[in-house]
């Protein structure tokens, strides 16, 4: 994988990576080296590896009550100490997680300061990221003001962003693993991603994520994420699960 796509497994846990591959031998009825041409001959088919090896299951706001720490708190103190406010969505899946990002920026009027990145692995979640169209159970955790304000509802009852949310956004691929970061970032959320690695690949990619931020800036991780050596890094416990740089 790593030789043909420039993809390195070698980092996610190997049983998860096991047993998602072994699934689509099944479902295809093949053996490696037959999935192997599979992927090479056609697009869908990788497409299709990248999105089991990476679990995109995600909602607007998901564990709001953090989310609302962001919008209060978080956000604002940011907005304090800088002119122009530099977001990372790191590992965005199919855009819930930045959009979310977008909507408080909007809602705190902090928009025309504020810069989102948004970076995923996986090309094809990216496209339906860009494309902005969602089922209502995405939609669970957002307030209905939101709703009516950010979203406009389709014929077929999905949902989609409305472009001037888009348009706080920016969408690029990026691998974790092996990419370069973006330095001077006010805050980093990055949820529910780095569980899929090894210990090893997990510390290394918190260790550049504190190297990728401001001092001052933050780190949001999921609600079953803990960086326990996060003072060797620099940060503190802002919040429960919001970590700040403070050297």
């Amino acid at each position: 994988m790593e030789r043909r796509f420039g993809l390195n497994l070698s980092s996610y846990k190997p049983q998860r990576v096991k047993r998602r591959t072994e699934l689509l031998l099944r479902k295809y009825n093949v053996d490696y080296r037959k999935y192997l041409e599979m992927l090479v001959q056609n697009r869908k088919y990788l497409d299709e590896f990248l999105d089991k090896m990476t679990i995109n299951v995600t909602e607007f706001f998901r564990n709001p009550e953090k989310w609302w720490e962001l919008r209060d708190d978080v956000i604002p103190l940011i907005s304090q100490n800088t002119l122009r406010m530099r977001f990372w969505s790191a590992g965005c899946s199919s855009g819930e997680e930045p959009y979310s990002l977008a909507i408080l920026v909007h809602e705190l009027k902090l928009s025309h300061k504020t810069w989102i990145l948004a970076t995923d692995i996986d090309i094809g979640v990216l496209r339906k990221a860009q494309e902005g169209i969602y089922e209502e159970r995405s939609l669970v955790n957002t307030p209905q003001e939101y709703v009516e304000k950010y979203f406009e509802k389709l014929p077929d009852g999905r949902y989609r962003i409305k472009d001037f949310v888009k348009k706080t956004v920016e969408f690029r691929r990026h691998d974790l693993l092996k990419d370069p970061f973006e330095k001077n970032l006010d805050l980093i959320v990055c949820r529910n991603v780095v569980i899929y690695f090894e210990p090893e690949a997990k510390n290394e990619l918190y260790r550049k994520f504190a190297e990728s931020l401001k001092v001052g800036g933050f780190l949001f991780v999921g609600n079953t994420e803990r960086i326990f050596n996060y003072k060797e890094l620099g940060f503190e416990i802002y919040r429960p699960f919001i970590y700040r740089k403070v050297k």
